[in-house]
């Protein structure tokens, strides 16, 4: 391999770490956990990186091209952190194996879910699904903090509808501030 050729590759893998880095640093924020009463556990903090990741993979999967090859190199990138966390857990070989697999199928079946109701734009069908996945609550009626948790990820799809690619590969992509567009889309209702 040449030395321009690894350079390259290197630059890209700076900024996948960079953009997930920003995904993990979202889904951490404190007000998901003290406000919107996420469990603060190994699977709430899963819940939450999988709602920032789908929300930011959505997004380049509608920039296409560059989007979609960023897209799956993050996709990559997640999977790689989570397996490493699982290892950390002392998950051996095969049990983290297992436990990948099913964290997998999770993710997608989750974002394929959220992603249905954001492409609706159907704020009751996302705070369903978010209560059944993040609370573990039948109905959003039965986990009050659903409605709330919802609007957060409509007010994010929307701003990051507005993030070019230019934003992702040049290192500017950043979520909103879940505090601040959860009080916006609460007084815009």
């Amino acid at each position: 391999m040449n030395l321009a050729r690894w350079r390259a590759r290197r630059a890209n893998r700076i900024l996948i770490d960079q953009i997930h880095g920003e995904i993990v640093a979202a889904a951490r924020a404190p007000e998901l956990y003290a406000r919107l009463a996420v469990v603060d556990s190994l699977d709430g903090r899963f819940e939450m990186v999988a709602l920032h990741a789908g929300l930011a993979l959505r997004r380049l999967g509608e920039l296409g091209g560059l989007g979609a090859q960023v897209a799956q190199d993050l996709v990559d990138c997640a999977f790689r952190h989570f397996e490493d966390a699982l290892r950390e857990l002392s998950h051996g070989d095969i049990g983290a194996a297992r436990r990948l697999k099913s964290m997998a199928e999770a993710f997608y079946g989750r974002n394929r879910a959220y992603g249905e109701a954001l492409a609706a734009v159907d704020a009751e069908a996302l705070a369903a699904a978010l209560a059944r996945n993040v609370y573990g609550a039948r109905d959003a009626a039965a986990a009050p903090h659903a409605r709330d948790l919802a609007l957060y990820v409509l007010a994010a799809a929307e701003a990051l509808e507005r993030e070019g690619i230019e934003a992702f590969v040049g290192g500017r992509f950043r979520f909103p501030a879940a505090l601040e567009t959860c009080d916006d889309q609460r007084s815009a209702v």
